[in-house]
């Protein structure tokens, strides 16, 4: 059984073998990758890891009038290994797929649920822990606390990626889940949350959100690792996003995403799994030099950016920052009287 994981890059080489190595363990067979405008190498080192068998590299040309992302999944759709592939799931770089059932893999999950179309995996959240400088060691070990599940707000809290049965059933691509459904396969859908129970059949034609939940998480999660160290976030704002074309990060960014509430360290023993792996990639005669470069890379580009007023006073203010808190019940309240009153209005005919 093939899965394909798609994934879009750009100037991510310092996190590409520890993305890679992951989730070959964690099950997926295949890894479509495209990459723009790369200044760092990772387009080299996509190209080593497509001449080892790993992965399938594809590059793309801007400009991207909709941002890169788009294009990639726009582009996906008429790939060989599209049509090969039992199972879908687009995913991103700061992003892990942790099972919480049988030995953590994707056999473990589609083996539970046979008789699942999709399987709904909602962010988890994990904030930056106060780590200012950008090390070379594996994400999934330096940032371990995490939002709490069952939030309310901010939405994307709940917010979803959606590993998908490649039926037919959908006609293309989306960053969070399968568009353009075929109305006489709607009913045969069946889509799986993190709870483990199936969703609402509202599910099979829209929705990017879960129910916030205290199970919300129960069989599966997407580790979410959006911040990571300071530095790093800086860089990531001087790129901009993936999705959208010239849109820069901002500090309602950071707060919405920098939760260390609790603990969670359950991707730790995938991780492990994916370890020698991992050292076996950094261990190549290629990869090895061409990650190490694009680690130097991400430290200098830093620097030049701390020469920008801009970058270095967004800087400041992350330093000022606190982690974020959950709402007290209290302030949930009050938040949510406001958006039931505006969901409830209604416009006024003739007005915009």
């Amino acid at each position: 059984m093939r899965r394909l994981a798609i994934l879009t890059v750009k100037d991510e080489g310092a996190f590409l073998l520890e993305w890679l190595a992951f989730h070959r363990r964690v099950g997926f067979t295949d890894v479509l990758a495209f990459s723009n405008d790369c200044s760092d190498g990772t387009d080299l080192m996509l190209d080593r890891l497509q001449a080892m068998g790993l992965l399938t590299h594809v590059p793309q040309a801007g400009p991207f009038p909709k941002g890169p992302q788009w294009a990639a999944l726009n582009a996906a759709e008429g790939h060989p290994l599209i049509t090969q592939a039992d199972w879908v799931m687009p995913i991103d770089i700061d992003e892990f797929v942790t099972i919480h059932l049988g030995d953590g893999t994707l056999d473990a999950l589609l083996a539970a649920y046979p008789q699942a179309t999709a399987f709904v995996m909602t962010w988890r959240l994990f904030g930056n822990g106060g780590v200012i400088g950008f090390e070379d060691a594996p994400v999934t070990a330096q940032f371990t606390r995490a939002a709490p599940p069952g939030m309310a707000w901010p939405w994307r809290a709940s917010m979803i990626k959606t590993l998908f049965r490649n039926d037919g059933s959908y006609t293309r691509l989306g960053v969070h889940r399968p568009r353009q459904p075929d109305p006489e396969r709607l009913e045969a859908q069946v889509w799986i949350g993190g709870t483990g129970a199936p969703l609402p059949a509202r599910y099979a034609r829209i929705g990017l959100y879960t129910p916030p939940s205290p199970h919300q998480y129960r069989i599966a999660q997407l580790n979410h690792y959006a911040l990571g160290a300071m530095e790093s976030y800086i860089v990531k704002c001087g790129r901009g996003r993936a999705n959208r074309e010239a849109s820069t990060f901002d500090m309602s960014y950071w707060v919405e995403r920098n939760f260390d509430t609790v603990e969670d360290r359950a991707i730790a023993p995938a991780a492990a799994r994916a370890a020698p792996l991992l050292a076996e990639l950094r261990a190549d005669r290629v990869l090895g030099p061409l990650h190490e470069a694009a680690v130097l890379w991400r430290r200098a580009r830093f620097e030049a950016l701390m020469r920008d007023e801009p970058f270095r006073a967004l800087f400041g203010r992350l330093l000022l920052t606190p982690a974020t808190r959950p709402m007290s019940p209290e302030r949930l309240a009050i938040f949510l009287h406001h958006a039931r009153r505006a969901a409830e209005t209604v416009a006024p005919p003739g007005t915009d």
